[in-house]
């Protein structure tokens, strides 16, 4: 049996290449950028330009076209993009119509959500028992469903808000009956969020939240997109982005671990379609920690 370390987590025993990583690169070549060539270096495909460097609408779509044409001969749409490639949006927004999985830390940020209370309750020296929290969701999977559980065990002042109360009503029962503990599921726009000093955004678009009376200092963490809090008087932190750090980071070569983001790295590693609880334990074995929420005007 071949051991497969957390360094070659991304090839197979056959060394078939599962992810690639796509990142600028570090020697500009005025005959690499006057014709668009792109390099494949092992795992690494290397665009030909410059860190903060902005692409227009026309190299976007060549070079996303030779990204397709690579991966496509590698049965391969798995990908990683660097800090400095995440910046060129019209590229990405072309690699999603080719269909590919672009690993971004997302769903990570969704299994972490109790991990990212508790970053935020320690930072801001928060009594858990009185800190009133939010949690706007409308559709619920076996990740979030756990960690309404053990967020209800800790945190005894949580609301619920959701368009779809009536789903939520089996899950009320549950907790009740095993926790001894009553939710409290609401979708009064006026009142709902008005005194929740933390609330936890699972899937509300901005369009949504922003229908809402939010208390005017509250953390609001958006777990599975940007969302951009357009009322005026809003003088908290929305949250869109995080950070973490973990257990083998050091395993990496430097270029990834300089490049590259560490949430997306370590959620390329993590077999998704697992129970929760397998889930869990793998991310306390490597020692999983919160280090960074990045917010609108500061970051926890």
């Amino acid at each position: 049996i071949i051991k497969i370390t957390f360094i070659y987590l991304i090839k197979n025993i056959w060394g078939v290449i599962f992810l690639y990583y796509i990142q600028e690169t570090d020697k500009p070549n005025f005959i690499l950028k006057l014709f668009n060539i792109v390099k494949l270096k092992e795992n690494k495909i290397i665009l030909p330009i410059e860190a903060e460097e902005k692409m227009d609408l026309k190299k976007s779509k060549v070079l996303a076209n030779k990204t397709k044409k690579i991966l496509s001969k590698t049965n391969c749409n798995k990908v990683i993009l660097s800090k400095e490639i995440k910046k060129q949006q019209d590229y990405q927004n072309y690699l999603y119509t080719y269909n590919f999985d672009i690993i971004d830390g997302r769903w990570l940020f969704e299994v972490l959500m109790l991990k990212s209370l508790k970053y935020i309750i320690e930072k801001k020296n928060m009594k858990k028992e009185e800190v009133s929290i939010s949690i706007l969701v409308n559709d619920i999977n076996d990740n979030i469903l756990e960690n309404i559980k053990e967020i209800v065990k800790e945190y005894k002042k949580i609301n619920i808000v959701t368009n779809h109360i009536e789903k939520f009503k089996k899950i009320e029962k549950q907790i009740l009956e095993k926790e001894g503990i009553m939710l409290v599921i609401s979708n009064n726009r006026r009142k709902s969020l008005l005194k929740s000093k933390i609330i936890l955004n699972i899937d509300f678009p901005t369009e949504l939240i922003n229908k809402y009376q939010i208390y005017e200092e509250a953390i609001i963490v958006n777990l599975k997109g940007n969302v951009k809090i357009e009322k005026k008087r809003f003088n908290g932190i929305n949250i869109n982005d995080y950070e973490i750090c973990f257990k083998y980071e050091d395993e990496f070569d430097f270029e990834k671990k300089e490049k590259y983001n560490k949430k997306d790295i370590y959620e390329a590693k993590i077999i998704k379609k697992q129970p929760n609880k397998f889930i869990m334990k793998r991310i306390d074995e490597d020692q999983v920690k919160i280090i960074e929420l990045v917010g609108n005007k500061s970051t926890i």
